[in-house]
């Protein structure tokens, strides 16, 4: 399968990997493993595509973008990181943080926006372990980080 037609096909346009805002790499290799560090919901110029908190000032629609918006990120730091997205074997698992007021009890369908086109993306190799938290803040004031484990052949 080629990967990265699949995300043109998709309409998605992966941004410029860009250098990290602190102290750490944006993937990490072990053996055949890749730990890929939170992703925020940046667009295409590299600001947030929406600030606040899920329940109070966002709905779980503008949620489920912030996800997805996360996911063709991280696809970016991939790539990057490995030349080639066919490399690729599969979407072990994302741990999803999502800024929430408290009452909302969501996460796991914001997240669904992530684990969505990583299926449509890469198809059965997409599904994966999964981790929703809400918590009180992130970095910047994002509603939604992702980060997660993908296996490379």
């Amino acid at each position: 399968m080629n990967y990265e037609k699949r995300i043109e096909e998709l309409g998605i346009t992966l941004p410029e990997s860009s250098a990290p805002k602190a102290m750490y790499i944006p993937v990490k290799q072990v053996g055949n493993l890749l730990f890929v560090s939170g992703q925020l919901p940046c667009k295409l110029d590299g600001s947030l595509a929406y600030t606040g908190k899920l329940g109070d000032q966002l709905t779980l629609e503008q949620g489920q973008e912030c996800a997805r918006l996360c996911i063709i990120n991280m696809l970016s730091a991939l790539k990057y990181h490995l030349k080639d997205l066919d490399r690729v074997k599969n979407v072990v698992k994302l741990q999803a943080f999502v800024s929430s007021k408290t009452g909302f009890d969501q996460q796991h369908l914001v997240t669904n926006g992530a684990s969505e086109l990583l299926f449509d993306i890469f198809g059965e190799a997409g599904k994966h372990a999964r981790t929703a938290v809400g918590i009180n803040q992130l970095p910047l004031d994002a509603p939604v980080e992702i980060e997660a484990i993908f296996e490379v052949e």
